[in-house]
């Protein structure tokens, strides 16, 4: 499964609207924003860079006054991270990602309604409310909003549970599939709906409806082992680990010219 996952990883950066291919890795690049959560790279299953190709990924960065980071899983490139290690790239995170197929997803007995959103402000109430849930970490804008409905438009899903005075309560969202899988992410309550089911039920939700339109597989990453049991009483199961790495600042003479 890491090589589906990996090969997921790379044609999602090349559905950004901007995107570099350098020595084996692809780069995806969003101008409407600087966060290194949207502007990262992903090296091609069985990649081997060499040093002179790792340079030139920093370079793809540095001349967009980005920070370099990446997100892979290892097993499916086992020479990328002693390359990137030699560059002086140090481990952001490392996240295990759990897979769900047609045979293991559970639907909740019983939850809240969860929907499709219709308009620009459901977007918007959706970006706000996922903006609220991960403590502001991703401040809601306008944009977020438009990613939200691209990845919509693009054949991907977004669901979100209506809260009772109107607006978001809780959502998630799946991006376009690749390989017969999707990622879904961005699994997010606003803190006064949280215990009332909202998580489970858009997940279970999201994950049926890819599977409706053909996939194989949806997979996602945890945050924290509360998160990880709502995902797997909806039938997610531990499948492999994913490794974030990142460049904080150039380091001079690391790799040769």
């Amino acid at each position: 499964m890491d090589i589906d996952v990996q090969t997921f990883a790379v044609a999602n950066l090349r559905r950004r609207p901007e995107v570099a291919e350098v020595g084996g890795f692809v780069v995806g690049f969003d101008p409407a924003t600087t966060s290194p959560h949207i502007n990262y790279a992903s090296p091609l299953p069985g990649a081997d860079p060499t040093d002179r190709d790792v340079t030139a990924l920093i370079g793809a960065f540095r001349e967009r006054g980005l920070t370099p980071r990446l997100e892979f899983a290892p097993n499916a490139a086992p020479c990328v991270e002693p390359a990137l290690r030699r560059a002086g790239f140090t481990t952001e995170a490392v996240h295990e990602y759990l897979i769900c197929t047609p045979d293991t997803l559970t639907a909740p007995d019983d939850g809240p309604e969860v929907i499709a959103p219709r308009s620009d402000a459901d977007y918007l109430a959706i970006d706000a409310a996922l903006a609220e849930a991960f403590g502001g970490e991703f401040p809601a804008s306008a944009e977020g909003a438009a990613r939200l409905r691209r990845a919509e438009q693009g054949g991907g899903a977004v669901r979100y549970v209506r809260s009772p005075g109107g607006g978001c309560a809780g959502a998630a969202m799946c991006s376009a599939p690749a390989v017969g899988t999707s990622e879904l992410a961005g699994v997010g309550t606003r803190p006064a709906f949280r215990g009332r089911g909202t998580a489970a039920a858009v997940t279970a939700t999201l994950a049926r409806t890819m599977f409706d339109r053909g996939n194989r597989s949806v997979w996602l990453e945890y945050s924290g082992e509360g998160s990880r049991r709502v995902y797997e009483r909806v039938g997610f199961r531990p499948r492999g680990k994913r490794l974030y790495v990142i460049l904080r600042a150039a380091v001079s003479g690391s790799v040769p010219d």
